[in-house]
């Protein structure tokens, strides 16, 4: 049997998964991906996330306001993501953050969008789930400035920024996850990034349908795809692909306690 891992940031209600949801779920399963979070990037999509949680034992979801969609988006507001908190299964804010590279244009917007999402964070206990592009020296100094204000669970999704921001994040209690780029070729210096960090702040995810990590990069993506992205962080920190699964389910568990306590209860 392969060892247990969870998909931590998926988007089982985009089109490019939606329609063949059943396989792709059946397809995570055998590869050992017993739990995944599919985001709901614009909270007015949040009936349609939730229902594919309700379908699927093991899947969870999180519901924010993307960066990209500030512009043609309401504003999030704290009150609008505590009661979509109150489902069962949402369990985490976001994915929330800022983006540059598409949107600069947007930056003061993306930055009180952000602000709101960590006061929710922050007052329902769940964890932050964090998008940072071309962004690294606003989304360190922001996140450090809120901290300060108040305590909160972060994870960095997708981690592939630089050691900068990777260490105030560390430095917050953060977590950093891994995603198929980290098993991109290229991708010498993330590596290394990842290597110094400490396994206990390390999670997995896919982002599916995007960034497929090889022999699939290129391809879409899916939640079976994490248990490649695994076997490469095994490598990096050096240890049996069943320890570092190990790790990181024990990492998931500690961050989202919400999803935690349900596995518990089962």
């Amino acid at each position: 049997m392969p060892p247990s891992l969870t998909d931590s940031h998926c988007h089982l209600d985009f089109p490019d998964l939606a329609g063949d949801l059943d396989a792709v779920v059946d397809r995570a399963r055998a590869a050992g991906v017993r739990r995944m979070v599919t985001i709901c990037t614009r909270p007015r999509l949040a009936p349609q996330v939730q229902a594919i949680a309700d379908r699927f034992d093991g899947v969870f979801w999180a519901a924010g306001l993307h960066p990209l969609h500030v512009a043609d988006e309401p504003p999030v507001t704290v009150d609008e993501l505590l009661t979509l908190a109150r489902h069962p299964r949402m369990v985490g804010i976001g994915e929330a953050g800022l983006d540059y590279h598409y949107t600069s244009e947007t930056a003061a917007t993306q930055q009180d969008s952000l602000r709101t999402q960590i006061a929710a964070a922050r007052v329902t206990g769940l964890p932050l789930i964090i998008h940072s592009r071309a962004a690294d020296d606003d989304m360190a100094r922001i996140l450090t400035e809120e901290h300060r204000n108040g305590a909160f669970a972060c994870v960095m999704h997708c981690f592939s920024s630089g050691p900068a921001l990777a260490r105030a994040a560390l430095d917050l209690g953060f977590y950093l996850s891994m995603s198929g780029i980290a098993a991109f070729p290229k991708s010498h210096d993330l590596r290394a990034i990842f290597a110094a960090a400490p396994l206990d702040r390390i999670l997995l995810e896919t982002d599916a349908p995007y960034l497929a990590p090889p022999p699939h990069r290129g391809k879409r993506c899916e939640p079976a795809y994490t248990a490649l992205t695994a076997t490469v962080g095994a490598q990096v920190f050096g240890l049996p692909l069943p320890d570092f699964a190990a790790a990181t389910e024990a990492n998931f568990d500690r961050l989202f306690t919400k999803a935690a306590a349900q596995k518990a209860a089962a």
